[in-house]
């Protein structure tokens, strides 16, 4: 049972840096830094934000419109934080004691 608990932290790690990859991509084309029409940059960003939005989507609903700041990639990390520290001190010390 703790081999699930891994895999949860470590999908949750991977999603991390699937978070401030798209963060970083989209500082890069807000600046002009990287060109948006280029195939292989369109397609890391197509899949970053098919990867992101829906999550940023349901965080966007709650968060007041603070105009060209956005606030859920911060929140998403946030929330990954806490739920990984969740699973390392209270799931984790729970199985084991259960004997899973």
């Amino acid at each position: 049972m703790l081999a699930v608990t891994f895999v949860l932290y470590q999908a949750l790690n991977l999603y991390w840096w699937i978070v401030i990859a798209s963060a970083i991509l989209s500082w890069l084309f807000a600046f002009n830094i990287v060109n948006p029409g280029n195939p292989f940059v369109d397609s890391i960003g197509r899949f970053l934000w098919q990867m992101t939005e829906p999550v940023y989507r349901r965080i966007r609903r709650f968060l007041p419109d603070l105009g060209g700041i956005d606030l859920s990639p911060l929140v998403v990390l946030f929330a990954i934080m806490f739920l990984q520290y969740f699973l390392i001190v209270y799931v984790d010390p729970a199985i084991a004691r259960a004997g899973l």
